[in-house]
């Protein structure tokens, strides 16, 4: 299978050699187009260092949050099955993706970084599903029933954006491995998922284990 034309050689222009794979995802029936495991089994170069850490390709892995979030889904179709979701930062779009086919009624993928668009669009076509796509959240208006958000929080810059998500859904469900002290009164946790990024990066096994968290808009039944 060969990978889409733009997203190899968007990838390749940071890595070289790196090659995008259709990777199953495991304990899923999903694929996603994912950097191949060897290319990040390296050294890298300074000026590779360098590329990586000014355009990082989120959009190439499946951080552990969002595999952990499309499992849920997976698991638990009640919370997406005939209701308008927003996946926000979807990066590869596992998240907006395992919606779809946990039977949302519809899946807008929203992420500033027009390459992960495309990889959602890629990935879309891959697991036979349609998402539609923005690049603006907030120019989408409060129409729906749930804001997806996995792996988001890592720079806790974004921390303020948990009260921006219930400006635009109704509920949120929020899937993050980073903050060891998330607290805000309309967030509940849920539970404890777990799982890995793909291609592996070694992580520290603590980002191996993702918090759930739920919100409802105040005064929603």
């Amino acid at each position: 299978m060969t990978p889409p034309l733009d997203l190899q050689q968007a990838l390749s222009e940071l890595l070289g050699d790196a090659q995008l794979v259709a990777c199953g995802l495991p304990q899923t029936e999903l694929r996603l187009w994912l950097i191949d495991a060897d290319n990040m089994d390296r050294a890298f170069t300074p000026e590779e260092t360098r590329r990586i850490l000014h355009e990082p390709p989120y959009w190439s892995f499946c951080w552990a949050s969002g595999l952990a979030l499309a499992r849920y889904l997976a698991e638990h179709p009640q919370w997406v099955r005939g209701k308008r979701v927003l996946d926000f930062g979807a990066g590869s779009g596992v998240a907006g993706i395992a919606a779809a086919k946990a039977g949302a009624l519809e899946v807008v993928a929203c992420d500033l970084d027009p390459l992960a668009i495309a990889a959602c669009q890629a990935n879309a076509e891959l697991n036979d599903v349609q998402l539609s796509y923005s690049t603006d959240f907030f120019a989408e208006a409060d129409r729906f029933d749930l804001i997806l958000v996995a792996d988001v929080l890592y720079d806790r810059a974004n921390l303020p954006l948990l009260d921006q998500f219930l400006s635009r859904g109704r509920q949120a469900l929020v899937a993050d491995s980073r903050v060891k002290d998330f607290q805000h009164p309309l967030y509940q946790r849920l539970g404890m998922l777990h799982a890995l990024t793909l291609p592996d990066l070694a992580e520290p096994w603590e980002f191996r284990d993702v918090s759930l968290y739920h919100a409802q808009r105040p005064g929603e039944p």
